[in-house]
């Protein structure tokens, strides 16, 4: 693509306001590559890019080209259908609203009733809406947890699920034949609701919503008789979980909830935090500081869009210590199974759902409880895959699923991530523990003393621009055809290539093949339980390294640590 052109292309196209911004730039050869030598990439989670004018950027031009694409293959794979319909929902992110309407004016356009929520909804309130609407797809505005600059749009399919990668590559290949500027077919946002094209959401769908999340409760008799004698902090980051977070606890009993004003309103531009991400304990500092003042039990965070939840938890000296995703999530996966257990309804087909990268502890824990589980590649998506082939063939009974990356679902009502369900269940477990006498934090080591030490921890590698990729490209071609023999200390007893969807033993030479989907993701397994995963992001110009790590004690695991993030430098540097 030759971006010198694709730019005056642009400068023909573009409102008086976008020109300016175009012609800021016109000296600078370097900004104007980056913004034009590419479209913004159309993956397996859509598009997510910084805002800003031009074809490798979030704004209305490309949001209005990939629902063409995605209006395109609809009806291309729905000939004859009458009433094709996708909901639409979106976060506090700058141009989110803008976004949705842009997109619903496109599928309004095309003859496909566009479902938009009225106001600012959470990632699994749509995942909801699609299967309640019988919708054929779903649009949500959003680009996560990451910085303000950013912002993103993630296609669904009929599931309710991240869209599957099959029916991505059809997508792209319908966005790509339609030109930037004339390709998208487009009416107003008012003749869509007059011609009834365009139809709103609000209230009603929340609380069916709602209705679901509820249901997940384990113990709801003990939250109605205890749950206001606990006293918890919640802060939504400036995102859409406020309301829908803030109504399930008083829906089950949570009164003594202390929401943390300075981060209450939506706000895109995040003015109280570096990153709007619950993963980072810093942004917890508004949160932390009002706890200590209030002598909370536990502090509860959720992301822009609501689907991830982080939380920390207080210890007996009376400080906060974060928990990461996979703390997180191996409390519940042990308070879920014990307590199904103890009340005699754990199903005897049941199963659990973690990611590669997910901590291995995961598999002691359903072990003990006598349930399955099973792993699938990185990405909410293929947890709702596993959740749909029960549903479909009758067998199996999904309980729980997660990802290192705080991303929790209990239940079957949605198929992606829900920090409202997993705000819900943390504060209930808290309480739970509460009443044996035990923080969460106890909990934590009970559990470690009960299966073993284990200990996980992500780095994440920024490569901005051209050139940042392909220093990524180069990092996963090197340990292909260099896997070394050794890493942090442990002998490499087997590598995995998804890409190439072969698993090798070093020891014996044999191949097997692997049967999760392909991607470019590389993992070696090591002795002594300890194992090394690296990829490159599907979201972020960024590698991600994870160490998923045991030993058999506290203090061996965290010489593991030191020994593996050695040889980490040496890769990333």
């Amino acid at each position: 693509m030759n971006y010198i052109n694709e730019y005056k292309l642009w400068l023909q196209n573009v409102t008086d306001a976008e020109k300016a911004e175009l012609l800021s730039i016109q000296n600078d050869e370097n900004e104007i590559k980056d913004r034009f030598y590419t479209s913004l990439e159309f993956g397996t989670a859509g598009l997510r890019g910084v805002l800003g004018t031009g074809l490798n950027r979030m704004n209305s031009y490309v949001v209005a080209r990939a629902t063409q694409g995605l209006a395109n293959q609809l009806l291309k794979s729905n000939p004859g259908k009458k009433d094709l319909k996708v909901t639409i929902a979106y976060d506090s992110r700058n141009k989110s609203d803008e976004f949705a309407r842009t997109a619903a004016c496109v599928l309004a356009a095309n003859g496909i009733k566009a479902l938009i929520f009225e106001e600012l909804k959470p990632v699994p309130e749509l995942s909801f809406a699609i299967r309640l609407k019988k919708a054929d797809a779903g649009i949500v505005i959003t680009a996560s947890h990451n910085p303000a600059k950013y912002n993103g749009y993630k296609v669904y399919g009929s599931d309710g699920a991240q869209l599957a990668p099959d029916l991505a590559k059809i997508v792209l290949a319908e966005i790509e034949a339609t030109p930037i500027f004339g390709g998208a077919k487009t009416i107003s946002f008012d003749a869509g609701l007059t011609s009834g094209m365009i139809e709103l959401m609000g209230d009603k769908e929340e609380e069916l919503y709602l209705d679901e999340v509820q249901k997940q409760s384990l113990n709801p008799e003990l939250i109605r008789a205890k749950g206001k004698d606990m006293k918890f902090v919640y802060t939504p980051f400036h995102g859409s979980g406020l309301v829908p977070v803030t109504k399930i606890f008083k829906r089950v009993g949570f009164s003594n909830v202390i929401v943390v004003k300075e981060q209450e309103k939506p706000d895109g531009n995040f003015p109280t935090v570096k990153f709007p991400n619950p993963e980072f304990k810093e942004s917890f500092a508004l949160a932390v500081e009002l706890a200590k003042k209030n002598d909370a039990d536990l502090i509860v965070g959720t992301d822009p869009d609501a689907d991830r939840c982080g939380i920390m938890i207080k210890r007996d000296d009376g400080s906060y210590v974060s928990l990461t995703g996979n703390q997180t999530g191996l409390l519940l996966t042990e308070y879920l199974l014990e307590t199904m257990k103890e009340r005699g309804n754990l199903p005897k087909d049941g199963f659990v759902v973690k990611t590669i990268v997910t901590t291995n502890i995961i598999k002691e824990i359903c072990a003990f409880y006598g349930v399955e589980m099973k792993e699938v590649l990185t990405g909410f998506k293929f947890i709702g895959e596993k959740i749909k082939e029960a549903e479909s063939t009758g067998h199996g009974t999904y309980i729980f699923g997660f990802e290192e990356s705080y991303g929790y679902l209990a239940g079957t009502y949605a198929r992606d991530k829900d920090a409202v369900v997993a705000s819900m269940l943390i504060a209930e477990m808290s309480l739970f523990y509460r009443e044996k006498g035990l923080s969460l934090f106890d909990q934590l080591q009970s559990i470690y003393k009960k299966y073993g030490f284990y200990n996980e921890f992500v780095v994440s590698a920024n490569f901005e621009g051209i050139e940042g990729i392909e220093k990524m490209k180069g990092i996963m071609e090197n340990i292909r055809k260099n896997t070394p023999k050794t890493f942090g200390g442990k002998k490499v007893l087997a590598v995995r290539d998804y890409l190439s969807s072969v698993r090798t033993d070093f020891a014996t030479g044999k191949t097997e093949v692997l049967t999760l989907p392909k991607s470019d993701v590389i993992y070696l397994e090591l002795e002594d339980n300890n194992n090394f995963v690296i990829r490159p992001s599907g979201t972020e110009p960024k590698i991600k390294l994870y160490c998923l790590l045991a030993g058999k004690t506290e203090a061996e695991a965290k010489e593991i640590e030191a020994e593996f993030k050695k040889d980490i430098e040496k890769i990333v540097s």
